[in-house]
């Protein structure tokens, strides 16, 4: 949000048909008007053409819904132009869903059929049944993971349903393919019951290779991944956790290098300490930081506050060495580090203010982060955001397609926090010492090393790992 405004993006892009006169002012009044509404016009086609009229297909950015219609209605009074219809590009791209399932192998006729089909594939089963991991060889499993989710914590949007979560999953599973190669299914359950849903992964587990838990709400996740590790015989990652403990953990390694701190040294305050926020910390104190403070809705997190579940009585046995209570901004105090990924405008310029030199502070609360990163660079050395339109996003999609290529490569049965740092720290070397510098710790998710990179950390993590 530029200067407090919400920037234009793609996920609000609408295209307008129109019809207008065939002047030599036409299209400049047009995209006069779409700028001066505060769009930002990314397309202009002129699809058809005769003496007495132009129809235009005009595309712009808007940044919300009710930017769209502000966008059409002024485009709309413009003299003598007539709208004929808005298509949100968004919504085009969701039409009929985004995965669809394909053949391998080839159906051409009687012989192919009889191989891959009935009677050949009677002995494939037979051989399965006498030797179970070959199902891992001659099988989907050897390549496919379920996204699993109950609709509780859906991005930013909290509880809306296994149905309306499923365009998220969907989307999921599309980048897995994209990026990594790895098949993926959405899994929307329609229950909330923590055993229902322990149970019923537990019965579709023969099929994949690996689970990826999704937007399911804290405390009730924590429960879900630990049974299910116990469980089944292949590796269950919660992203809201893993995901983004993972991005968060290599983004500060290198802001660290840029500002010349050792973590051993660095005082870290983490405000939120839910799916994330709980991973992130897990992953902080294996790295013997000098403190690490969590802060909830509450306040600090400290050893005898009352009323604590076992998660967060867990964090308050293993952090805040000084015993420090009160509010956020008291932890802010002398900290080297501030990560966000709990709720808008929680932090403010003055918090920062009191932070030590070359402060460190990712403010990652999606759509919009815990203080404004304008005024957050205005304080801190380095700074990142969960967001597209600021430099250092953090996004996950840098870390699950990788993590699960290199689980299925290794065939690996269990994932453990050794793999987690592992895939950070290979993660952070993306970004070469030449490259790196205060607006560039993290690579882009379209860099093509990042995937074979953290697959192979991964899987020599997992190969380095004891038989149980």
């Amino acid at each position: 949000m530029m200067g407090g405004m919400p920037t234009p993006g793609p996920g609000y892009a609408i295209t307008i048909r129109i019809v207008a006169p065939p002047s030599a002012t036409a299209v400049g009044d047009l995209t006069t008007a779409v700028g001066r509404a505060g769009g930002v016009v990314t397309g202009l086609d002129v699809v058809e053409s005769t003496p007495d009229r132009l129809v235009i297909d005009l595309t712009a950015n808007a940044h919300s819904e009710d930017h769209a219609e502000l966008l059409t209605d002024a485009v709309g009074r413009l003299p003598d132009v007539a709208v004929r219809n808005v298509s949100d590009r968004t919504f085009l791209v969701h039409l009929g869903g985004k995965i669809e399932v394909t053949p391998k192998v080839t159906l051409r006729n009687r012989d192919d059929l009889s191989r891959a089909y009935t009677p050949g594939v009677a002995r494939i089963c037979q051989a399965i049944a006498a030797h179970p991991d070959d199902a891992r060889r001659l099988t989907i499993k050897r390549n496919t993971i379920a996204v699993v989710t109950d609709g509780t914590a859906v991005l930013g949007l909290g509880e809306v349903g296994p149905a309306a979560a499923l365009p998220v999953m969907e989307g999921k599973a599309a980048l897995f393919k994209k990026f990594a190669g790895v098949d993926a299914w959405p899994v929307c359950l329609d229950t909330t019951d923590t055993e229902e849903i322990i149970r019923t992964v537990q019965l579709i587990a023969p099929v994949y290779g690996g689970i990826n838990l999704e937007d399911i709400s804290a405390p009730r996740c924590f429960e879900i991944e630990a049974r299910l590790r116990d469980l089944l015989d292949i590796p269950v990652f919660h992203d809201d956790q893993h995901g983004t403990a993972i991005c968060t953990i290599a983004a500060l390694q290198n802001a660290l290098r840029v500002v010349h701190k050792d973590i051993t040294d660095c005082r870290i305050v983490v405000a939120g300490v839910g799916a994330a926020g709980n991973a992130i910390i897990r992953l902080l104190l294996a790295q013997r930081p000098r403190d690490v403070v969590a802060v909830d809705v509450h306040g600090i997190v400290h050893r005898d506050r009352p009323g604590m579940d076992a998660n967060l009585a867990e964090i308050a046995a293993l952090t805040n060495v000084r015993g420090l209570v009160g509010p956020l901004g008291d932890a802010m105090r002398g900290a080297d580090v501030f990560i966000g990924v709990s709720a808008p405008d929680i932090l403010t310029a003055e918090d920062l203010a009191t932070m030590n030199p070359r402060a460190v502070v990712f403010a990652m609360a999606n759509p919009d982060p815990e203080i404004d990163p304008a005024i957050a660079q205005q304080h801190a050395a380095v700074v990142a955001t969960g967001r597209s339109d600021y430099p250092n996003q953090i996004n996950n999609v840098l870390a699950f397609p990788g993590v699960f290529r290199g689980l299925l490569d290794a065939g690996a049965r269990v994932i453990s926090d050794e793999m987690l740092l592992a895939a950070a720290r290979a993660l952070a070397d993306v970004v070469a010492p030449g490259e790196l510098n205060a607006t560039y710790i993290v690579p882009s998710v379209f860099d093509p090393e990042v995937v074979p990179a953290v697959a192979r950390a991964v899987a020599a993590a997992a190969a380095a790992r004891p038989a149980d």
